[in-house]
């Protein structure tokens, strides 16, 4: 059987015939079996991550995946057959040619990640940076090589920013004008800037880094200023050892050059260590400069306090005498004097009291700026208070034909938070502006009220003359005096801004509200304690101690100021239970006292040879004179001396000028204490 038709095909018999159409349907079928093959190896090479490129020895492409068109944009029709230097920028092309010619005369596989920065170039021309890996493949047909493409321009990008973000940190660091350095968990230098380089004299980065930090420390350890070689060995023991003991390690260090470093190690979180090196000459500079002023201004107060304490002793001491006798005159019942006179001892007394608060205005005001007054805070009650205060007060309301009154307090007032005398210091000087600002046969009201829970408010209102409006806003200033400063009142105008500071600083606040022409009232506000005061335990009224009838009582006056002894002699003429001995050394003050053994001791402090104070340790060290109760009377009238002679144990210490209504009451206090 034949195909007639066909010249070409040979005629066959029956048997020939079905060994062809076998031999065809073998051909057909390993044909269909290489195209499924292939199908599925594109299929393959269409999953991989990277582009692939297969060319043939004559450099032309004859395979490519569709990574490979998502990489460079052609399509794979523009691809295949085509020359692989379609892929290559046209700046390479001319040396391409020959390195692919070297390439397959010795093919080999070459894998990604070499050296070499390498570009292809896509459809639309543009460059982009990759890696190629190299396979060779050798058949019957030839050498057929295939690349693997991979774009790594992402990775270039980070890589770039990496850079950039390495360069900044580098530069910042090197800027820093303090040494830096950074070691590892290792401790071994990583990083350091190149102040830190100049304090190990590297002037090369890489003669540092990887060095460990006995090297480091080596290299700079001969700039430290010690003593010997041991006290080297010895340092370089202790910073070697203490990298390791704490998070953070602090020492100073001295160079030979005059200059101190302050080193700071602190461990960081993978283990490494940052060390920091500060320049701080220039503020131990400062700092000994400030200290050396620190010492001339505590010098300068020191003197400025002596000083004051020297003027204060000196003006006191002359104005005891004239404001004692000029008592001792108003209150003489066998030679009074006449009215004419009574009214000239007034002003004596009047200016002498104004000469006093000045002095002692003065002394307050420069402690106060000076920060030298403490005050001891406690709880104190109000009734109580004000009974001293008033008892004072009254005295002067009344010579100014001034009416005094005081509110009960309400039941169950609370004891407040303060210093006891600097209260009534505020107290007295409130009460004082409102007698002395008021008008003839006006009044002064005190009151008590709890504004808040936690607060009592003490007001002292007066009938006065008030203060003008534009004239307020400066009253708690030092030197102001409400524009009278010109006007017939005596005054400083320093009161009320020591009144401000001591409220201040018993935590309490002052206030006030003031009409021109109809009065004031000032008040001042304090931090109440959780306990009330019982009622009845103060009773706020004006009555004087009375005097006892007994017989005479010796009293050893040890006093160097003769118008001083005159004026305690006068004082004591008109007390008939009392026998007054002066003597003007403290020497004498013990002899007489061992030998007759006085009542009572009137001492002064500042006496020629032994002080008074040396004199009373005396007294109370001797058996036969410790039972004596010794009263200082002084000029040394600050508040720390105040303290430092109660607790050097005087009976009272009371200051000059002496108050004659205050002595005495000293006196009989005293003279109940011994009996």
């Amino acid at each position: 059987m034949c195909e007639r038709g066909d010249s070409n095909t040979p005629l066959l018999g029956a048997d020939g015939e079905v060994e062809y159409l076998l031999h065809r349907t073998r051909e057909v079928t390993e044909r269909v079996r290489l195209e499924r093959a292939a199908m599925r190896a594109q299929e393959l090479l269409d999953h991989a991550p990277d582009a692939l490129v297969i060319v043939g020895d004559d450099g032309r492409i004859r395979l490519v995946n569709r990574q490979t068109e998502v990489v460079f944009g052609f399509a794979r029709d523009e691809l295949l057959g085509q020359p692989l230097d379609v892929l290559i920028p046209e700046r390479f092309r001319a040396s391409h040619g020959g390195h692919l010619s070297r390439y397959f005369a010795d093919p080999v596989s070459r894998p990604m990640g070499s050296r070499l920065e390498l570009f292809g170039r896509r459809g639309d021309g543009s460059e982009l940076p990759i890696e190629v890996s190299l396979s060779p493949h050798r058949d019957d047909g030839g050498v057929t090589v295939s690349a693997a493409i991979r774009d790594i321009s992402e990775r270039r990008r980070y890589e770039a920013e990496a850079r950039i973000a390495a360069d900044r940190l580098h530069s910042a660091v090197d800027s820093i004008q303090d040494a830096f350095a950074l070691f590892d968990a290792g401790d071994r230098l990583v990083m350091c800037n190149s102040a830190f380089r100049r304090l190990a004299r590297a002037a090369d980065p890489e003669g540092l880094v990887g060095k460990a930090y006995e090297e480091v420390l080596d290299a700079w350890i001969d700039q430290v200023d010690l003593p010997d070689e041991d006290a080297r060995a010895r340092f370089r023991e202790q910073r070697i050892a203490g990298r390791s003991l704490a998070p953070t390690t602090t020492f100073d260090v001295h160079l030979r050059d005059g200059r101190v470093l302050r080193v700071v190690d602190r461990r960081t979180a993978e283990g490494g260590i940052v060390k920091t090196i500060w320049d701080i000459t220039d503020d131990e500079r400062r700092a000994a400069e400030l200290y050396e002023a620190r010492q001339s201004a505590e010098a300068a107060s020191a003197a400025k306090s002596e000083f004051l304490s020297s003027m204060s002793h000196e003006l006191r001491t002359p104005l005891n005498a004239v404001l004692g006798f000029a008592q001792l005159l108003l209150r003489d019942r066998k030679l009074p004097l006449a009215e004419r006179h009574r009214e000239r001892v007034d002003h004596i007394l009047s200016s002498g009291e104004h000469l006093l608060r000045l002095i002692d205005d003065v002394l307050d005001l420069s402690k106060i700026e000076a920060g030298r007054v403490s005050v001891s805070i406690e709880g104190v009650s109000i009734p109580e208070v004000l009974l001293e205060v008033t008892h004072t007060l009254d005295a002067i309301a009344s010579r100014q034909k001034i009416a005094l009154e005081v509110d009960p307090p309400p039941e169950g007032l609370p004891i407040v938070r303060a210093d006891r005398t600097r209260l009534a210091q505020i107290l007295m000087n409130f009460g004082s502006n409102a007698v002395k600002y008021n008008r003839p046969d006006g009044a002064v009201r005190i009151s008590v009220t709890t504004p808040a829970v936690d607060r009592v408010r003490i007001t002292m209102s007066d009938t006065g003359i008030g203060i003008p409006r534009e004239q307020q806003a400066k009253l708690f200033q030092p030197f102001q005096r409400a524009g009278q400063e010109t006007g017939p009142i005596e005054g400083t105008g320093i009161g009320l801004a020591i009144t401000k500071r001591l409220a201040d600083l018993m935590n309490g606040t002052v206030g006030f509200r003031s009409v021109h022409g109809e009065g004031s009232e000032f008040w001042i506000e304090l931090p109440s304690a959780p306990e009330p005061t019982p009622i009845g335990t103060a009773d706020v009224s004006r009555t004087a101690a009375p005097r006892r009838g007994a017989s005479a009582h010796l009293v050893v006056c040890v006093e160097d100021n003769p118008a001083n002894i005159g004026f305690l002699r006068d004082l004591m003429s008109t007390l008939d239970d009392l026998e007054i001995v002066a003597v003007p050394t403290a020497e004498l003050g013990i002899d007489l006292a061992r030998a007759r053994h006085p009542a009572l001791v009137l001492m002064d402090i500042n006496l020629p040879g032994m002080s008074g104070l040396d004199a009373l340790r005396v007294l109370k060290s001797d058996e036969s004179t410790r039972h004596i109760p010794v009263i200082a009377l002084t000029a040394a009238a600050s508040e720390r001396d105040r303290q430092h002679g109660l607790e050097a144990g005087f009976y009272r210490y009371l200051s000059k000028p002496a108050n004659v209504e205050e002595l005495i009451a000293a006196i009989d206090s005293a003279l109940e204490h011994g009996a």
